[in-house]
This record gives structure tokens, C-alpha cells and sequence, in this order.
């Protein structure tokens, strides 16, 4: 493409101007020619069918009659006059009405004419109406219609009342007629030949204008598989030079302490799934380059005997490990389960966090330097400057997302190479969102819960319910079982959350008296000492009752707690429910998740509602929250992004992703380093989009 002409500031289109051009920007993010040529339209009118008037329902649709004029009057109304024309197509009739702008409208007017109209239908008492349609003579309509499917663009409130849809056909129009002749490929010949794609210029022509549908279809599987592409490439590239360039250490030797450990320590038989996973870890730490990977695993899956074996591969070759989780909380579960496993092989662990005192501190500072120190688990406390190892081997990495890209690229300074990566997380990410956002790692997966684990049962229930459930705990409590009841906390509406949680724990103190019962609490207000002593006594079955904000979201591991009631369930994500369930089930009792919500449950609400009760499959759930909330969601704030796509659709075009993916990873074997001739024009796109630092900003 010609970089001047498809580069000029939107406001030198012809129809644009000044004021236009503010509205663009502002609105729509539309700064030059270019911008506006890659808004592409979010739907399309097929304006080649005509309905009959007697075919018509009155679901609002847009629809085209064909028909006369054969009454007009005027109507007082409250406020102001009304138009109306009584219109038949021969089937039946239908009402044309006009609020604003009807006395030049009636003078121009003709009866008993063929007209076209189109617009929205409107039903009121079995009367149907189109409010404010567009009218074409018959005769006049048949000379236009040179587009068959009408292209509808997205809009904002604002920008409708100043550019309506039928201008930004204008713009474009005019637009697609002064560039037409700059639209270059980019993407190989042999590659559009083999795969059959539109080159680059019928493929803006027919998004924008198409001439049928086929020609419409062919258009927009072009314009998203070049999406798709060419953000699977960068991937595949930004990983080839990882394994080429990025040296890491070798560890060759599976040595004593994993042996030792394996053979006579092992606390549980390993899943398949596990063993799998360990063999995938030992093999990129055997190699001379630094390993990637992201470990995937449902909660309670068992990933910490995943990453405590992969520690003691990196201590069998000398070096240190270390473990860095998002919260206290969840560091000192890892510590702790850690530690029981660590035992009976004599290690040197030890727990940093914003807690630690200083005197602790010294220590750990200490025998990290002198190499006495062989895992160090804790939070981003780890990232100080301070922190120094004699040589950390391997970081492993707990729920990655909730740190930022420079914060964990502080521990890569702590090493002459590179540490081998581990990272872990318990929100199972689905595929395509895999694929797209951590393409450049290999990611491996723990699908199979340990043996003799029973499945959560989950029960949703309206507020009506609440005496049953109610019994229904004294029943589990007596059986020497724990319960946790979670309350929402929305940052926005922090001081109600807080107050409906103090409400809750009021009313579960008098329902679950003392000395029969007895009731813990925590939440965000308090300090995270007093947070550790109320986790204390639930954890060691002091108290029956758990009463708490999303705090114990992660790192509770109470295998006696049976019940987790979560209240106002339908102000829950559907991955924070099924975090939440996580809690309980790890024991090997039967296990309950009782979702309470409100009687008045939005569409969205059911849908969740429904998946948690009937599947826990975190894979599964996951597909479901991507089709409900879109990516940039679930890859929470900092990733809210996600990619920059303008067409596709992570959630509707995974086949076409899959597809890319498979075409790019064939080009790089052929032609790793894209010498060919033929694949000049995609390297020379691939440098200008690494330029511009299109994806990196996007991808961690």
C-alpha cells in the first residue's frame, strides 16, 4: 500500500471536514484514510428480498416492501402532529409514520405510485408501522441497486445523529474509489493460490461492498485468516529465537534428591497426566536453551508436586529454585505444602514476604548469596533488588497473570542465563485464548484429578431456600465436616459488600449459636495477622464455619471442608465460581457448592448458573466464560486488549485461528527464516508490524 495517500488525515476525505473528522477520532478512534478503510461493517441488509405485508411479525425487523401510497393524513397527538400513510402491497396494509419533517415530506408525496420502503417494523394492537422509512420510487430503485447487501457500520449515539449509516456508505464510497488502486498483498502468491484466498483488493471491495454473499464470505475468511496469521507468526518467530538465541542451562542430570523422592517419598501415586507433565519439564530442562512453559491445571489437579519435582531437578544439577505466588496467602500454602514434601530429604527452604522480618530477611539474603539456601518460595517480594541468588536454575511462577511483564522479568537479572520458566496456572485458559496469548510458550496440561477424588456436587438455589440449606449444614457439621459461606466484594460497591458481609456473618452467629457451633471470619479489612490466625483455627477444626470475602479464593487447603455456600452467586464470574468450588473437595468425602442467588436472574446469570451445576470441567467452564464475556474479560484489567484484532473473533473464528496457526507453522518449516522469494512480501510485513510493536504490547 502507498503509506502517503492511505496515511492522510481523515478530515481531507471529501464529505469529512473538520467537524466530522473530530467526531471520527473521538468516537470512533478513526484518525486517516486507513483507519476508516479497516472499520468494517458489523452486519449487512440483503436489500434483494422483498416481504409481503401479510409474511410480516412484529419482531422489529428490517424489512423492504414493495407497494402504494394510498391514504395519507395527519394526526394530533400530545405533543406536536404526526404523519401516517396508509401503504398496501395487495396482501395487506401497513402504516408509514413520520414525527419531524412531514410537511416537505407530504408535498413530495405522490399516491397510488410504486414505492420501496424499508425500515423497521413496528406492531402495536395487530397494526403494523415503519416509523421514519426510507422511500424510493420503484423506477429510481432499480437504477441504484448496484450493492445487493447494504453494509451496516458500527456506530456510537453520538456519532449517529451527525453521520448517519446511509453517509458512512458515502465516505466509503468515495473513500474506496480513491484508494482502490493502493491495495497491496501481502501474503505470498503460492499461498493465496494453494489456499484459494481473494487477493487484498477484492477483499476490501467485497467487505465493504459486497456483490453476493459468496463474494461476502470469501472476503471476510481472507481479512481474518490474514489476522490470524500473521499474530501466529510473530509467535512462532518470537519462539524459534527464544530456543536459538535465548541460552539456558543444561540440566542433564535427574539425580539423588529426585530419585530419592520419586522412589521412596512420594505421597500419592502420580496421575497420568502428572507423569506426562514431568517427563515434558525434564526434557526442556535437558536442553541448552532456556524453557518456557505454562503448566495448566485445574484446582487440585496437583501441580505443587509438579513444580516441587521440577525444583529438585534444578537442585540435582546444582542450582537453586524458587517459587513466586500473587499473595501471602497462597505463598505460605505453597511453603507449607511444599515444606511436608521436602522433609524427609533434608532441604533448605525457606518463605519471603512483605511480612518477613527483618532479621528473617538477613538470613534468607544470606544463604541465597551463599548458595546454602536451595527453594525460596514467596510473593513479589522475591523481585527486590536485594534478593540475590548464587544461581537460580529454575522460577517457577504461580497464576502469572496477576503479575506484571516487569516485575517477573526482574528475577532473569538475577542470573548470568536465564532461569528455566515454569509457569503455572489453576484458571484453565481454553484453547484458543492459549494459542493466541501464550503462543510462544509450549503449554502442557493436567487433565486427570488424583485418584479417589469425588466430584463436586452443584446445587443452585433462590433465596426461598435458605431454612433448607440452613439444615442442611447442621447435618454436614454434625458429621464433623466445615463449611464456607463466601460473600461478593466488588471494589466499586466496597462499603455495601462489607456491610452485607458483616449482616451475613450477624446472622449466621445467631442461627449457628456458640457453644454448639462456632464461626470464623475474614475479609479484606483485616490485617493479614489476624486474616492467618481466624485460617489458623478453621484449618486445625476449631471453628465449623468460614465466613469470608473472595479472600480464599486461592490458597486455602482445608481437606475436612465439605460445603462452600457462595451467597449472591450471580455477581460472580463464571471462573470465580468455579476458583471458588475449588476450595472444597479435597478431601475424600462427598463435597457440595451451593449457589445462592436473587429470584431475578438475568440471561447471563442462568447460563452460569446452569454450567456450574452441570459440569467441572474448568476447560469446559472456561469456553463457556470466553462466549459469555469475550476475551479482553477474562484476561482481566492489564490484558483487557488482549489482541488488536479489527475483524476476527476469538470466540466465532476458532477454526479459521486453528487454520492460521497450521499454515504458519508449515511456511516456517519450510522456510524458517522466510529467505525465499516468494515470502519477501510477508517478511517485509512481519518487520513493519514488529516495528510498531503491534502484538508485544499485548502478549507477555
Amino acid at each position: 500500500m502507498s503509506r502517503n495517500l492511505l496515511d492522510t488525515p481523515i478530515e481531507y476525505l471529501k464529505g469529512v471536514g473538520p467537524q466530522r473528522g473530530d467526531l471520527l477520532k473521538k468516537e470512533l478512534g478513526i484518525f486517516t484514510y486507513r483507519d476508516l478503510l479497516h472499520l468494517y461493517p458489523n452486519r449487512y441488509i440483503d436489500r434483494t428480498k422483498y416481504y409481503r405485508i401479510n409474511e410480516l411479525s412484529g419482531t422489529s425487523s428490517e424489512v423492504q416492501i414493495v407497494g402504494k401510497i394510498i391514504h395519507l393524513k395527519i394526526v394530533e397527538q400530545k405533543r406536536g402532529k404526526r404523519l401516517v400513510a396508509t401503504f398496501t402491497d395487495g396482501t395487506g396494509e401497513i402504516e408509514l409514520v413520520w414525527f419531524q419533517g412531514f410537511k416537505w415530506i407530504k408535498d413530495n408525496l405522490k399516491i397510488n405510485e410504486p414505492y420501496v420502503a424499508y425500515g423497521k417494523v413496528n406492531s402495536f394492537n395487530f397494526t403494523y408501522s415503519i416509523p421514519h422509512p426510507e422511500l424510493e420510487l420503484l423506477e429510481e430503485h432499480k437504477k441504484s441497486l448496484s450493492v445487493a447487501m447494504q453494509p451496516v457500520y458500527p456506530s456510537t449515539e453520538k456519532l449517529g445523529t451527525k453521520i448517519s449509516n446511509k453517509a458512512m456508505n458515502k465516505l466509503m464510497t468515495q473513500l474506496v474509489t480513491e484508494t482502490y488502486a493502493l491495495y497491496n498483498d501481502t501474503l505470498s502468491d503460492h499461498l493465496k493460490s494453494r489456499l484459494n484466498l481473494l487477493s487484498m483488493q477484492e477483499a476490501l471491495v467485497n467487505i465493504h461492498f459486497p456483490k453476493s454473499t459468496e463474494l461476502l464470505e470469501k472476503a471476510q475468511f481472507r481479512l481474518k485468516f490474514e489476522e490470524f496469521f500473521y499474530i501466529q507468526m510473530q509467535l512462532l518467530i518470537k519462539n524459534i529465537a527464544r530456543k536459538s538465541k535465548i541460552k539456558g542451562f543444561q540440566f542433564n542430570v535427574v539425580g539423588e534428591f529426585f530419585n530419592t523422592f520419586y522412589s521412596n517419598h512420594l505421597p500419592f501415586p502420580l496421575t497420568g497426566a502428572q507423569k506426562r507433565v514431568i517427563k515434558e519439564i525434564r526434557n526442556d530442562m535437558g536442553q541448552p536453551a532456556q524453557m518456557n512453559r505454562l503448566l495448566q491445571g485445574d484446582v487440585g489437579s496437583g501441580k505443587t508436586i509438579v513444580a516441587f519435582l521440577s525444583c529438585l531437578i534444578a537442585l540435582d544439577n546444582g542450582f537453586q529454585a524458587c517459587i513466586v505466588a500473587p499473595t501471602e496467602i497462597l505463598a505460605t500454602q505453597h511453603f507449607i505444602g511444599i515444606s511436608e514434601f521436602a522433609e524427609p530429604l533434608g532441604l533448605n527452604i525457606k518463605l519471603l514476604t512483605g511480612s518477613t522480618k527483618t532479621a528473617e530477611r538477613r538470613v534468607i539474603h544470606e544463604e541465597l548469596e551463599n548458595g546454602e539456601l536451595q527453594i525460596l518460595i514467596g510473593t513479589h517480594a522475591l523481585f527486590e533488588d536485594k534478593v540475590i541468588f548464587k544461581n537460580l536454575g529454575l522460577a517457577i511462577i504461580d497464576e502469572q497473570h496477576r503479575f506484571g511483564v516487569e516485575q517477573r522479568s526482574k528475577l532473569w537479572t538475577k542470573n548470568t542465563l536465564p532461569p528455566h520458566v515454569l509457569v503455572m496456572t489453576a484458571t484453565p485458559i481454553p484453547r484458543t485464548l492459549a494459542m493466541s496469548l501464550y503462543g510462544d510458550l509450549e503449554v502442557s496440561v493436567i487433565d486427570e484429578l488424583p485418584p479417589g477424588r469425588k466430584p463436586i456436587q452443584t446445587l443452585h438455589y433462590f433465596e426461598g431456600k435458605r431454612l433448607a440449606v440452613w439444615h442442611f449444614i447442621k447435618t454436614e457439621i454434625a458429621k464433623g465436616r466445615q463449611v464456607y459461606i463466601v460473600y461478593p466484594l466488588i471494589e466499586e460497591s466496597e462499603t455495601l459488600d462489607y456491610k452485607n458481609l458483616m449482616e451475613g456473618y450477624e446472622g449466621i452467629s445467631r442461627d449457628f449459636p456458640l457453644p454448639e457451633y462456632s464461626v470464623s471470619i475474614v475479609h479484606g479489612q483485616m490485617t493479614p495477622s489476624e486474616k492467618e490466625v481466624e485460617m489458623d483455627r478453621f484449618a486445625k477444626g476449631e471453628t465449623n464455619i468460614m465466613v469470608a470475602t473472595t479472600v480464599i479464593e486461592v490458597g486455602v487447603n482445608v481437606p475436612n471442608a465439605s460445603v462452600m455456600i457462595i451467597e449472591s452467586a450471580e455477581r460472580f464470574g463464571l471462573s470465580q465460581l468455579h476458583q471458588l468450588r475449588g476450595r472444597v473437595g479435597r478431601g475424600a468425602e462427598q463435597s457440595y457448592c451451593i449457589l445462592m442467588t436473587g429470584d431475578k436472574l438475568s440471561n447471563d446469570s442462568k447460563i452460569r448458573m446452569e454450567t456450574m451445576c452441570r459440569t467441572n470441567d474448568g476447560f469446559e467452564i472456561s469456553e463457556v466464560d470466553l462466549k459469555l464475556r469475550g476475551p479482553g474479560d477474562i484476561m482481566g484489567k492489564q490484558q483487557s486488549g488482549t489482541l488488536p484484532l479489527k475483524i476476527a473473533d476469538l470466540v466465532k473464528d476458532q477454526d479459521i485461528l486453528h487454520y492460521a496457526r497450521h499454515q504458519a507453522v508449515e511456511l516456517l518449516k519450510q522456510d524458517p527464516s522466510l529467505e525465499n522469494p516468494d515470502n519477501q512480501k510477508i517478511k517485509q510485513k512481519l518487520e513493519a508490524l514488529n516495528s510498531k510493536s503491534t502484538i508485544w504490547n499485548y502478549i507477555s
